[in-house]
C-alpha cells in the first residue's frame, strides 16, 4: 500500500492511497500529517485506517506528477518541526565507495575512520532484538524548508563546490502526544551532497550535508523487504549519463533499521511531540564515486520497484546572496 500527497488542479490538497494500480483520494483529509494524527487518536495503524475509509475520486498519479502537482508524502504544517537527518557507513559497499572518495586503504596502519567506523557496523550493528547495537555515523540535513518535491528542482547554494545525489530509503515518522515515535512508512530518497566538500576534509561532512533532499513520491506502508534493489540514474540533455544498481534492506546493511531508528531517537530533543522526522539509512552507490561531476539541468532519477513512482528532480545553482562579495553580513540590533 502507498500513501502520497498532491495539489488538486483547484490548488487544494489531498491524501492519495494506491494499492496496485488503483489510486484514490481518501476521503476526509488533505494531509499524511493529519491522517497519522488521527490514527494515533483512534489507535489505529494506518492500514487498519485505509481499509476502512470511504474511497473519494479516482486520481491519475502519473499525470499530477507531469504537471508537476506531487508533494513529499510526508509534511507538517510548520516545516520548522520536521527534521530530515541521516546515517552513513550502513551498507555492504559504503565504506569502500567513500574511501575512494577520501584515499584511504584498508590496510590496518593507514585505515580511515570512515572504514573504521564501518568495521564497527559489521560487528556490532545487528544486535539480536531488545539489544542495542553499535551506533552509527549520523548527520543532520536541515529541517522541512530544505525539502523539495518530487519533480521539482534540488537547488545546489551559490557557494557549493559539487552537487551529487544519494539514493537512499527513508524512514518517515511522527512523534505521539506521550513522545513515542511513530512509523508511517519508508520512501525512496536523493540525500542530495556537496561531495567535492567533503572531500576535502572528512570534518566538512557536517557542512557538506547541509543541502536541500527529497523523498517519495510515495510512502510504503508497513515494513520495508529484507533485500530492496533499484536504480540510480543521471541523465543529461534526455542521456544516460550514468545508470548503477541501488541495494538497500537489511540484506544489504550493516546495521539493521531497528539498530538505527535507537541511536537517532534515544535522544529525547528527538521525541518532540508532534514533530515529523525524515531520516536517511545510507547508501553506496555514488555517481560522484564513478567520476560523474553533476550540472545545472542534469536530472536525478532514482526507481526503486515496489516503492512507488520513481522520484525524478533536476538539479539548479541557486543565484548568489545579494550581499557585498557574497558575504552574509550579520547586523547589530
Amino acid at each position: 500500500m502507498l500513501l502520497s500527497q498532491i495539489l488538486r488542479v483547484d490548488g487544494s490538497r489531498a491524501v492519495v492511497v494506491r494499492d496496485g494500480t488503483e489510486a484514490h483520494e481518501v476521503t476526509g483529509f488533505d494531509s499524511t500529517y493529519a491522517l497519522a494524527m488521527r490514527c494515533l487518536e483512534q489507535g489505529q495503524s494506518l492500514a487498519e485506517s485505509l481499509a476502512q475509509a470511504t474511497p473519494g475520486r479516482a486520481v491519475d498519479l502519473e499525470l499530477a506528477y507531469r504537471e508537476g502537482r506531487i508533494l513529499p508524502p510526508l509534511t507538517h504544517p510548520d516545516p520548522a518541526h520536521l527534521l530530515v537527518t541521516g546515517t552513513g557507513l550502513t551498507h555492504l559497499g559504503s565504506a569502500s565507495t567513500r574511501d575512494s572518495m577520501h584515499g584511504g586503504t584498508q590496510d590496518e596502519s593507514t585505515m580511515t575512520d570512515s572504514m573504521k567506523m564501518f568495521r564497527m557496523g559489521l560487528e556490532a550493528g545487528k544486535p539480536t532484538e531488545g539489544q542495542v547495537g553499535v551506533q552509527p555515523e549520523w548527520f543532520y540535513k536541515g529541517n522541512g524548508y530544505i525539502v523539495t518535491a518530487p519533480g521539482a528542482d534540488l537547488n545546489s547554494p551559490s557557494f557549493a563546490l559539487d552537487g551529487g545525489e544519494e539514493p537512499e530509503i527513508a524512514g518517515l515518522y511522527v512523534i505521539g502526544p506521550d513522545g513515542t515515535p511513530w512509523r508511517l512508512g519508508f520512501a525512496v530518497a536523493n540525500e542530495f551532497s556537496d561531495h567535492v566538500t567533503e572531500r576535502m576534509n572528512y570534518l566538512y561532512l557536517a557542512h557538506s550535508k547541509l543541502r536541500r533532499c527529497a523523498f517519495g513520491p510515495e510512502l510504503r506502508v508497513g515494513p520495508p523487504p529484507e533485500d530492496i534493489r533499484g536504480a540510480s540514474r543521471v541523465l543529461r540533455g534526455g542521456e544516460i549519463l550514468f545508470d548503477a544498481p541501488f541495494l538497500s534492506g537489511e540484506a544489504n546493511m550493516s546495521h539493521t533499521f531497528a539498530n538505527l531508528e535507537h541511536h537517532h531517537f534515544k535522544y529525547d530533543l528527538f521525541r518532540t511531540p508532534g514533530d515529523v522526522h525524515v531520516h536517511m539509512f545510507g547508501t553506496a552507490t555514488l555517481s560522484f564515486a564513478q567520476g560523474i561531476r553533476a550540472e545545472a539541468g542534469d536530472v536525478f532519477e532514482i526507481d526503486v520497484p515496489g516503492f512507488g513512482l520513481p522520484l525524478r528532480n533536476a538539479m539548479a545553482v541557486a543565484p548568489p546572496p545579494a550581499e557585498d562579495g557574497g558575504a552574509v553580513r550579520v547586523k547589530s540590533l
